[in-house]
């Protein structure tokens, strides 16, 4: 049974989350993390992005009486929190390095004053001499860690500046400390829980699951064709290229701007003032695609993010989970699609092999040959994904490549013989193109010259198309029939599995090959259901003037779901406009007029 102070806290936040963040009603689990930290309760919170992790401590920042300490290691991310916070009237500042000392004393001096509310700080400002002192003159109702998993060695991006923040729970033990991210595994969790020491948590785990991303791994086989493709195919809607090189990163933005792309490149070899730049236009929407290394993303409050595309396989699943979670932030229908070469494995196994063999090498190995499993899993991949993080799933998603298009399976074993025949015969010496090229009958000087042409198995496979049959060899990769080194130039050679396949003694089934075409997958719809088109196209372009005025980004403004509802609901007044998701009484104040007027003229043509 509730008490009356549960009840009136209740009532209080949400008060809040409707008159200063424009939202009806809380997301699950929302409410208890809140509660919890009101009755100054510590808490562990794993949700996943776009969950509305930070409502969880501005919140309660809002009805505490003090100033509300987040620490973060993103500083983009504080910009853009501190600029949201600033149009909903709410005062907060940010603390880094990216400020002039003058800047720094004077947010310090708002502090001190209590004319803060909530203040980013990045850990290493955090763990600065002076720093403890200045805290103990401030009024701290609590204290915020947010990319929590940075604090464990399981973690997948420890970072060891992460490792002191106990020592500020030592010192702040009667605060309340709200502990948060995206993506920890159990063993993560636990160890989180022992540095900081948290006392008596409440462990809040939400679901993994986004069901509004789709998921689909695509073959490479021309792989910045496919690429063109699929942005052709995007029509302008803003997305993410991962690449896992500087290099690449700078080969695929010029090609994809001299097609005519809107496109910038991001990695950590430009200057800070250059990625500075380059995030700004991302986040104004001044480009449609941004090619990034993973130095891109952490942190990146972009709600409108489409599609997100791994041009190279990433490191571990948290990874491309949290990337992955870049997409689709407003909730609505967005892909992360996957562009695999088992090849790419191989170059960052052999990264990890330099590396000295310790425990730390052994977590890395381990977090990698589960992306593996995840990328040639024949089994739907968000099931994958859950239970990976420990969130048992059975039932199939519908919404990936595996569920969209179930793999079909057919008697393979002739099509083995050819293949493992033509790579002995070639005298196990060259690598997977060039025994391509000799099946299907190649007119090559390369092969003329090995006199490869006068063989008996060339042009053999000459039916099939190039890619089914890299399809077949990386399928006989993986059943261990055939190995191919990254130490001699990728070239194949047989294992003794192959023995019997190639004498034809055993039955071996293979995965119809999921030869795509560079054309798909599919664009989902991005939003259904009954609205004026016409009037969200016309919002959007309100939005973005109203947000060059204002010299924020479009999303500061109002996200596309809330632009979405008021074409559904179409307010002309402004109470109907505060029943919109996303709308406070501040945002009316500051940009509802404009909003009001154009509906209210559209309606009337």
């Amino acid at each position: 049974m509730p008490t009356p102070e549960t009840i009136e806290q209740e009532v209080l936040a949400g008060k809040v989350l409707h008159n200063i963040f424009g939202y009806q009603q809380f997301r699950p689990g929302q409410q208890t993390i809140i509660n919890s930290i009101l009755n100054g309760r510590d808490c562990l919170v794993v949700m996943p992005t776009g969950g509305g992790k930070s409502l969880c401590y501005q919140i309660p920042a809002l009805i505490m009486e003090g100033l509300t300490l987040v620490v973060s290691p993103l500083i983009a991310l504080m910009k853009d929190q501190v600029d949201q916070l600033l149009a909903n009237g709410v005062s907060a500042a940010y603390l880094n390095s990216t400020q002039i000392r003058k800047q720094q004393h004077d947010v310090m001096a708002a502090c001190r004053s209590g004319r803060i509310k909530i203040l980013y700080i990045s850990p290493e400002r955090l763990m600065m001499d002076n720093m403890l002192e200045q805290l103990q003159q401030w009024h701290l109702a609590m204290i915020a860690v947010d990319e929590a998993h940075c604090i464990s060695q399981w973690g997948h991006d420890f970072r060891p500046e992460y490792s002191a923040l106990g020592q500020i729970k030592l010192h702040f033990a009667a605060l309340p400390f709200l502990v948060l991210t995206a993506t920890a595994d159990e063993i993560t969790r636990q160890d989180i829980l022992r540095l900081l020491g948290l006392r008596n948590p409440l462990i809040q785990v939400s679901s993994f699951d986004r069901p509004n991303i789709r998921y689909t791994l695509v073959e490479k086989y021309k792989p910045f064709e496919q690429l063109w493709h699929f942005v052709q195919g995007q029509r302008e809607k803003i997305g993410i290229i991962y690449c896992n090189s500087r290099s690449r990163v700078e080969d695929l933005s010029a090609r994809l701007r001299s097609h005519g792309v809107s496109v910038a490149a991001y990695h950590a070899g430009l200057d800070n003032d250059r990625r500075a730049q380059v995030q700004e236009a991302f986040q104004r929407n001044d480009l449609q695609v941004m090619v990034a290394t993973v130095a891109f993303g952490m942190g990146i409050n972009k709600l409108n993010v489409r599609f997100v595309l791994h041009f190279n396989i990433p490191r571990t699943i948290e990874s491309y989970y949290q990337e992955t979670g870049r997409a689709g932030r407003d909730g609505l229908p967005a892909e992360a699609i996957l562009l695999y070469d088992p090849m790419d494995i191989a170059w960052l196994r052999s990264f990890l092999v330099k590396k000295p063999v310790d425990q730390q090498q052994d977590i890395e190995l381990h977090r990698l040959n589960a992306m593996v499993a995840f990328a040639e899993s024949q089994t739907c991949r968000r099931m994958v994904l859950l239970n990976y993080f420990g969130e048992s799933r059975q039932i199939a998603c519908n919404n990936c490549d595996i569920c969209l298009n179930p793999p079909k399976r057919y008697n393979g074993l002739e099509e083995a013989r050819k293949a493992l025949s033509c790579i002995y015969r070639v005298g196990q010496q060259f690598g997977m193109a060039y025994v391509v090229d000799v099946l299907r009958g190649a007119d090559s000087q390369c092969i003329r010259e090995n006199m490869h042409d006068q063989l008996p198995i060339y042009g053999i496979g000459r039916n099939r198309s190039n890619e089914h049959w890299i399809s077949v060899l990386r399928q006989l990769i993986h059943l261990g029939l055939v190995s191919e080194t990254i130490t001699q130039h990728s070239v194949l050679q047989l294992t003794e599995s192959a023995r019997p396949v190639l004498r034809g003694e055993v039955a071996l089934m293979l995965a119809k090959p999921r030869v795509t075409n560079p054309k798909t997958p599919a664009v989902p719809k991005i939003y259904s259901g009954n609205y004026d088109r016409f009037l969200f196209v016309k919002l959007r372009k309100l939005r973005k003037t109203l947000a060059n005025e204002a010299n924020v980004p479009p999303y500061v403004v109002f996200n596309d779901t809330t632009l979405l509802e008021m074409a559904k609901q179409l307010p002309t007044v402004n109470e109907q406009m505060l029943q919109i998701n996303g709308v406070g009484h501040r945002k009316l104040e500051r940009f509802g007029l404009p909003f009001l007027a154009l509906i209210r003229e559209h309606l009337s043509d």
